[in-house]
């Protein structure tokens, strides 16, 4: 670990600090999991070894639980998976993913001790578990995660004190880190990466973590000093200051006391309303306005799961006429809506409205994200995306580009997300070639392309993007 080192963090604790200068798209450190799971939802969708998304998985002969991609992926699994088989079959069903990856925990902990690499910075008993922390329903449900993990634990393996398994329940609970899937788009399972938990939290942090190749990746955003902390961000930063301290503060236990939070930085911005010479509302009609959209949205949230799109579609433009006259294009729930209705109207192939709309999302998201955010890079890649769709091969091939440069910084240039981008960025480009020599020719070609091959449709909406690094329940 010659890039990071264990320190003392003021009124944080543990933390991790530069061991010398860093730039942006440095990776400060590359970490396998010391245990992963599938989520329960996706056990039937996602390979239990490499965590791969496919249609046919073929299924462990003895417990029918775990699938695999194949038998490279079952046999590269099995180390892992052997008692967890034995303890499936034995129990007779198969267990949540907490009590799953908390088993998982300890039998590595039972085969190899508590560090299991040379580069392991901790041990997962210095882990903070915040379990004096919980709240009285959490309480109730850690006690029964405890009761089923003992019914489920083998008898043959070493036995733990209610003590140590209620650490690793609370350790799981407050560190615990999502795993997506193999192109980074959508979070299919969690896993504990005992490096990445010394990281401390900051909304507006100089580092970033990605799944990369089933490693975690802590890249830096930019220029880090020798000797600064380095930091990350639990939770999206696109909330108010207050929401998001309340937000750290029932998930991780802790008040941010960071710059963002401390001088209410870009609040204003987030909660703006539409003030011109023309046109300046009352805070009457802001607040009117305000909680038609908070209705619109759970509204919106219900439809998406539901997958009634032309619903979803209509929702946001009855809440977009309201929203238009009155809030700035800041305002965080007129980019919830904008984000929505672009990604909907994309799968369902009305690209060129979507690309308006998407395009109004990134300006007003570049107004308020650090500009090598993920989610920054993530949304500008989409909005590059669908103006390519719509024909719109000037300003797609600059997002993309823009999107490109972000993502080099915050997946890397071997991520697939990345990669992906790449052969984009070369395809529009040489699109944007052809349309600059001759128009009708460019649109004549991209026309009988079209028809001798129609667009597939586009993947389709997840009612939520991975926005969150760590994982509570």
């Amino acid at each position: 670990m010659e890039n990071v080192q264990v320190f003392d963090s003021p009124g944080k604790g543990r933390g991790l600090r530069a061991a010398k200068e860093l730039w942006a798209g440095d990776v400060l450190f590359s970490e396998p999991s010391f245990a992963a799971v599938v989520f329960d939802n996706m056990v039937d969708h996602v390979c239990h070894s490499c965590f791969r998304r496919q249609q046919k998985l073929q299924r462990c002969g003895q417990c029918k639980f775990a699938q695999y991609c194949d038998r490279t992926c079952q046999r590269a699994g099995w180390s892992e998976h052997k008692q967890e088989c034995g303890a499936v079959k034995t129990y007779g069903k198969v267990p949540n993913e907490n009590i799953r990856l908390a088993a998982r925990i300890l039998w590595r902990v039972e085969k190899e001790g508590e560090v299991a690499s040379d580069t392991q910075l901790t041990t997962l008993t210095d882990l903070e578990d915040h379990v004096s922390d919980m709240a009285e329903d959490d309480l109730k449900e850690l006690k029964v995660d405890i009761h089923n993990f003992l019914d489920y634990w083998p008898r043959n393996s070493k036995q733990y004190r209610v003590d140590d398994i209620s650490h690793i329940f609370g350790v799981i609970n407050c560190n615990g880190f999502m795993v997506s899937d193999q192109r980074g788009i959508q979070a299919v399972g969690v896993g504990l990466f005992p490096n990445l938990c010394l990281v401390n939290h900051d909304c507006w942090p100089n580092c970033t973590v990605i799944l990369n190749h089933g490693k975690i990746e802590l890249r830096a955003l930019g220029k880090i000093s020798e000797g600064e902390e380095v930091t990350v961000s639990y939770v999206d930063f696109l909330n108010v200051s207050a929401e998001r301290q309340q937000l750290l503060k029932q998930q991780y236990y802790f008040t941010c006391t960071c710059q963002h939070c401390t001088e209410h930085i870009k609040d204003d911005l987030m909660m703006a309303s539409l003030d011109t010479e023309e046109n300046k509302p009352s805070e009457e009609l802001v607040k009117e306005v305000t909680e038609f959209s908070l209705e619109t949205i759970k509204k919106l949230d219900q439809a998406r799961l539901d997958g009634k799109y032309n619903e979803v579609v209509k929702l946001c433009r009855e809440c977009l006429k309201r929203q238009e006259p009155v809030l700035a294009d800041t305002h965080l729930y007129l980019l919830r809506i904008l984000s929505t209705l672009s990604e909907v109207l994309s799968y369902l192939q009305f690209f060129e409205e979507a690309a308006g709309y998407a395009r109004r999302m990134v300006e007003g998201y570049m107004k308020l994200y650090h500009p090598n955010n993920a989610q920054m890079g993530m949304a500008t890649m989409r909005a590059g995306v669908t103006h390519w769709h719509a024909g719109l091969i000037e300003v797609g091939h600059g997002m993309i580009c823009k999107a490109y440069g972000i993502l080099l910084i915050t997946h890397g240039p071997t991520h697939p997300i990345t990669k992906d981008l790449e052969a984009m960025r070369m395809q529009t480009e040489m699109e944007l070639r052809m349309f600059r020599q001759n128009e009708y020719v460019y649109y004549s070609m991209r026309e009988a392309a079209l028809k001798n091959q129609p667009m597939s449709m586009m993947s389709e909406p997840l009612a939520e993007g991975v926005k969150k690094l760590f994982r509570k329940q």
